[in-house]
């Protein structure tokens, strides 16, 4: 099995700001792309508002955006059918990543990103404390589809996909090899790494798992288990060499780069650090 951080949403060069923690609870904030798919404003509250203020109105509400991960069945103000389930997409250098470390069906996405905490004032969202890298979702995978732009396709197969942007029109503006290799990643019906949870297979966090270390000014240094850890015997993830491991459990994440990929094969450490995350988090 495989372990698949992922990172997704606003951050410093997509969106340009973090995404918010409202209230103790993460809310990732699609990155906006203007493929004229999803508007911020088709989006549940506080979302549009979230947006439109913390970016200081340089994204509107009306702001088209790239809902992905969809993973959050009550993320959007339409309501969806009883046989959705969560998707990713990816494409580009990224899915070649993922597919030459050979991630497939029942391998484990969990979605990272840039958070910072939020309060309200005078009618409007503001930032407080720090920012800071953590986890607010997974998607366990049951099926991966090679789409190209022959989205269609899937959408015949899985009728409920119809407006996830990876199977959309608009991919003929991308590059060749981006279309070649844009490809969809369906949840599994439940979590079945955890099955004893009676989790979906895809689904955000009521609370984020906070990845970047207690002990650093900088939020790309990360508390990592002794599982992960190479120093202490664990797997590593791909896009960190050696260099990047630190004492005390420490590892610089890797500045460039979306996916990175961890072989756990059956390792009970992992599964117990990630009974211990979803225990805590949901």
């Amino acid at each position: 099995m495989k372990i698949i951080f992922s990172r997704k949403g606003f951050d410093s060069s997509a969106g340009g700001v973090p995404s918010p923690i409202v209230g103790g609870r993460p809310i990732s904030l699609p990155i906006p792309l203007e493929l004229k798919h999803s508007r911020y404003q088709d989006l549940r509250d506080p979302t549009p508002e979230l947006v439109v203020d913390l970016t200081h109105g340089r994204h509107s509400a009306k702001s088209y955006c790239h809902l992905d991960p969809d993973i959050d069945p009550s993320a959007t103000r339409a309501v969806r059918p009883k046989s959705w389930r969560g998707a990713v997409g990816q494409v580009g250098a990224a899915q070649s990543h993922l597919r030459r470390q050979g991630v497939g069906p029942g391998d484990l996405f969990l979605f990272w990103g840039l958070f910072q905490h939020v309060s309200r004032a005078n009618g409007r969202w503001r930032y407080e404390g720090h920012p800071m890298h953590l986890i607010f979702g997974w998607l366990e995978i049951d099926e991966a589809h090679l789409v190209g732009n022959r989205g269609a396709d899937l959408i015949n197969r899985h009728s409920w996909l119809s407006n996830h942007p990876h199977v959309r029109p608009g991919w003929e503006r991308w590059s060749s090899h981006e279309r070649s290799n844009n490809t969809v990643y369906i949840a599994s019906e439940r979590l079945s790494v955890l099955p004893f949870l009676n989790l979906p297979g895809s689904g955000v966090f009521a609370k984020g798992y906070v990845l970047t270390s207690p002990n650093s000014h900088l939020k790309s240094v990360w508390q990592v288990p002794d599982w992960l850890h190479p120093r202490s015997g664990g797997s590593g993830m791909s896009f960190h060499p050696p260099g990047r491991w630190l004492g005390g459990g420490e590892v610089r994440s890797a500045g460039r780069g979306q996916e990175f990929v961890a072989d756990i094969g059956s390792a009970t450490g992992a599964l117990r650090w990630l009974e211990a995350v979803f225990v805590s988090s949901v």
